[in-house]
């Protein structure tokens, strides 16, 4: 069974999200099915709310996570915009705490315990918000960002922040990882 978590990124905090929705939707899960395996599928911020989620929660055993194009070191991009009111507009507090310093949220997360498996682009059709990215990036999160110490497995793909989701590609590689918990590499 498929839920897809629609939640309102531009009103709250990323703990409110986590906590609230994230936490509701992960609980109506367990319950319809208590001893299944939750397994998640996020983009960008959606890996972020489920990492917070995971640092006093547990999924059920079995249970796997893929992010997509996940800022799980903050973002350049979140660092240069965050006090233009056009930016704060759409991507609201959370948005706020995707930056790369001090004060970024990625800074309070501890590891997950849960098998991961991030998928990241390393295509841009945002060539200005590419060029203020160091190394490969997706228009909006580098490639060395999207990564973390304890995941399981790692994808780089050559599309862009925005369509990630939708390439049959990463389709066909986030239904592999979830089956066998590790990215079909073909090479």
């Amino acid at each position: 069974r498929v839920v897809n978590l629609d939640y309102p990124s531009t009103k709250s905090s990323i703990e409110t999200l986590s906590q609230g929705i994230v936490a509701e939707t992960i609980q109506r899960c367990k319950t319809e099915h208590p001893s299944a395996p939750i397994h998640i599928v996020t983009h960008s911020l959606g890996g972020i709310l489920v990492r917070h989620y995971l640092q006093t929660h547990r999924l059920p055993p079995e249970s796997r996570v893929v992010m997509l194009s996940p800022p799980n070191q903050g973002s350049e991009i979140a660092d240069l915009l965050k006090d233009n009111f056009l930016y704060r507009w759409i991507m609201g507090p959370a948005g706020q705490q995707l930056g790369t310093g001090e004060d970024g949220v990625f800074h309070r997360l501890g590891p997950v315990d849960v098998p991961v498996g991030i998928i990241t682009g390393d295509s841009t059709l945002e060539p200005w918000f590419s060029s203020r990215v160091p190394g490969p990036d997706d228009g909006k999160v580098s490639v060395a960002r999207a990564r973390l110490a304890e995941m399981t497995d790692f994808l780089v793909v050559h599309k862009s922040h925005g369509f990630i989701m939708n390439d049959p590609e990463v389709i066909a590689q986030t239904t592999h990882f979830l089956k066998h918990g590790v990215f079909r590499h073909l090479h």
